[in-house]
């Protein structure tokens, strides 16, 4: 089976190392940083299963774990979860009939397995090591035959009784000449001495602050110009590769490939022309929202390839539920990176969940 992998967002949690992804319901929160540090050194399965087990099963009622090894796969289920498993012989349905330990099946030649733990959501974003917050799992690809377009109506077959029609195809329309287009004005710099802008001035900008009519402006805060993390260098303003996607909960998905701003009016003044950010705004009914409310982009130095928030001193805060950890407010123009499967709270109902590009 392909090791390629895809999830829809949920609530669960998946630890997914290299050979072996365990599902787990928020409620297990705890076990999911000892997990992690096991899948990602490449334990196998019987190694994570012991550690899964360590605290006792009678507190573990739901629960999945897929590994993969050169020739097989083996599955695990117990409780909510539903495996469907594609392979060449047909496909079959794996659940935990109640009362059971778990249920456990070894499939050899699996097209794919697709775990549902809650909905049944599109499997739209790729699931990579690391940790995520999904409500289906999908490994490898589904059968072709779901997929295969239907087959088209068959050639005509041709006897001998039948008289053969001499085809003449008709002339191709000559093609319409395209007008070349009139020659610009040359474009004119005029002379240094033009320049109404003295060396070292900055000309005043008159802009309009109050964009919708809720905004309180006051001047400029040093701490979030680029607020970076203490004695890290500052990232590209745009990086080659994504570092994480953001799933909000208004159904948007933003790829943290540059800065990304966030709030209810957001302004992105002090950017360049050529880094320019991704602006997002959310709607927010009881103003619990500030209008640049917060940046999120990719980090560097010790914090390469992960995602970074800075709350911009928003009014009402921000606050951030990490996996493992205990929800924190954001203190305002102070760096924080991101794992995958972390959420941001920006109030009014509008979260945000960070998870792999």
């Amino acid at each position: 089976m392909s090791a390629a992998a895809r999830f829809a967002a949920g609530d669960w949690y998946a630890v997914v190392g290299e050979h072996v992804t365990v599902l787990l319901p928020t409620s297990q929160r705890a076990r999911v940083a000892a997990l992690w540090d096991l899948a990602d050194a490449g334990a196998d399965a019987d190694a994570v299963l012991d550690a899964l087990l360590a605290d006792g099963l009678s507190s573990l009622d739901h629960f999945a774990l897929v590994a993969h090894s050169d020739d097989a796969t083996r599955l695990l289920v117990r409780g909510a979860p539903t495996a469907s498993v594609s392979t060449a012989a047909g496909d079959e349905t794996v659940t935990a009939a109640a009362g059971t330990t778990w249920s456990e099946h070894v499939v050899t030649g699996a097209a794919s397995i697709r775990v549902t733990l809650t909905g049944g959501g599109a499997v739209e974003h790729a699931l990579t090591p690391g940790l995520a917050r999904v409500s289906v799992v999908e490994f490898g690809t589904p059968s072709a035959s779901a997929s295969a377009a239907p087959a088209g109506p068959a050639a005509p077959v041709w006897t001998e009784e039948q008289p053969v029609l001499a085809v003449v195809p008709e002339p191709e329309p000559e093609p319409t000449p395209t007008p070349e287009p009139a020659a610009a004005a040359p474009l004119s710099f005029g002379e240094p001495e033009d320049d109404p802008t003295t060396t070292g001035d900055v000309p005043v900008v008159e802009e309009d602050w109050d964009r919708d009519g809720q905004t309180m402006a006051g001047p400029p805060h040093a701490d979030f110009e680029r607020p970076p993390i203490p004695g890290q260098e500052i990232a590209p303003d745009v990086v080659s590769k994504p570092v994480a996607s953001l799933v909000f909960s208004t159904g948007d998905v933003v790829s943290v490939d540059r800065t990304v701003l966030v709030g209810r009016a957001p302004e992105a003044r002090r950017f360049a022309s050529h880094d320019q950010p991704h602006v997002v705004t959310v709607s927010s009914p009881h103003q619990e929202i500030s209008s640049t409310h917060l940046e999120i982009r990719p980090g560097a130095g010790a914090d390469h390839g992960s995602a970074i928030a800075t709350d911009l001193g928003s009014t009402n805060g921000t606050v951030l539920a990490q996996p493992g950890l205990d929800p924190e407010e954001l203190t305002p123009g102070i760096a924080v990176s991101l794992i995958p499967g972390a959420v941001l709270d920006l109030g009014d109902g509008v979260t945000i969940q960070v998870t792999n590009p």
